[in-house]
């Protein structure tokens, strides 16, 4: 990585950082732009030429190429639900341990916020979007097709809702383990509880 790459990761990080910690002091509403960019000594152009709005410096991380080569690099004939959930356990694992404090911050925003929520919609349905490709690669079908896109915005929506539900009830739980159930719902579909 060229000195240039590493500048601008350094300065993304930073505008991150001074993110996080003005909106643990003040509040996500309290928190602005300027106030950002003056933490992280940069100018709010600066600021939106990284990040094009604050819920943005919330929510944008650089995992989905990540787990896109991930999905990729799993054995061929590993089946797909499989490697889904294998993927999946490792990027809850490596954005929790990478920052638990981070990682509970972004969900309570979600839950508190209404405008982060609207845009963590926006940024899955990219995810979605490329999660397809993956799909498509691996199982041979159109990433258009009705049946590529339910299924990859079904695994979206469902992982939205465990974040909401893992900090609704105060990140008790373990994310993994969550995720896990997610998974596992998806696949298995639902089944009466008290037969």
């Amino acid at each position: 990585m060229g000195l240039r790459e590493r500048k601008k990761i350094k300065t993304r990080e930073a505008i991150r950082a001074a993110t996080y910690a003005l909106v643990r002091e003040q509040g996500y509403d309290a928190t602005t732009i300027e106030q950002i960019a003056d933490r992280a000594e940069v100018s709010p152009s600066t600021v939106f030429r990284y990040f094009p709005t604050k819920e943005d410096i919330v929510l944008t991380d650089e995992y989905d190429p990540i787990l896109l080569e991930e999905l990729r690099s799993r054995p061929a004939d590993e089946p797909w639900p499989d490697s889904i959930r294998h993927v999946m356990r490792e990027a809850v694992r490596t954005g929790v341990e990478e920052d638990m404090e981070v990682a509970r911050l972004r969900t309570h925003l979600m839950v508190q916020v209404p405008a982060v929520r609207s845009r963590m919609m926006e940024s899955m349905s990219v995810t979605g979007r490329m999660l397809c490709t993956a799909i498509a690669e691996r199982t041979g079908r159109d990433p258009d097709s009705l049946e590529v896109r339910v299924w990859a915005m079904s695994l979206m929506g469902g992982l939205m809702e465990t974040s909401l539900y893992w900090a609704e009830n105060d990140h008790r739980d373990d994310l993994t383990t969550l995720v896990d159930r997610t998974l596992t719902t998806l696949q298995q579909g639902l089944t009466p509880e008290n037969p």
